[in-house]
């Protein structure tokens, strides 16, 4: 390689043997594809990292009907408009609440859960409620007014 050379060369011209100075480009910022990844601080045992809260998408959504499940005491069905779409949802609130009095009302919804079949009914999403010791579960709310759809952070 001829520019290898003449580096050599102007090294050998130079007083005292100091080596002459090369010209080099800076380095290329490495892409973020390369980078390694930020660690995660560890976790206390029983508690969850902000990225696996991140995951779980909990929505507005308002219960359009509501009705009960045949041979199980505290099932409903419910079918619940989450602003793209109406799902079908299984809840054990029938104990607490009659179907009737649930129609209009806005709910929060695990809307990222795998579906499940209860009853032999397919369940796409979980109403998020309060269970008290011994009590009866008590449906999460607003007290002011929410858009369908709107995701809780």
């Amino acid at each position: 390689d001829k520019s290898a050379i003449e580096r050599m060369q102007k090294m050998e011209e130079q007083p005292g043997g100091a080596p002459a100075a090369v010209e080099t480009k800076p380095a290329a910022a490495m892409p973020a594809s390369v980078q390694a990844p930020p660690t995660a601080a560890p976790v206390p045992d029983g508690k969850i990292s902000i990225e696996d809260f991140a995951k779980i998408e909990l929505r507005v959504g308002q219960v359009k009907v509501a009705e009960k499940v045949k041979g199980a005491d505290k099932l409903l069905r419910l079918e619940v408009d989450l602003g793209t779409e109406v799902r079908q949802g299984v809840a054990g609130i029938a104990e607490a609440y009659a179907p009737e009095t649930l129609v209009g009302r806005k709910v929060v919804i695990v809307a990222n859960l795998a579906p499940r079949k209860l009853r032999g009914l397919e369940s796409n999403g979980m109403i998020v409620a309060a269970s008290p010791e011994g009590g009866k579960p008590v449906l999460c709310g607003f007290l002011e007014d929410v858009p369908v759809g709107t995701r809780l952070k």
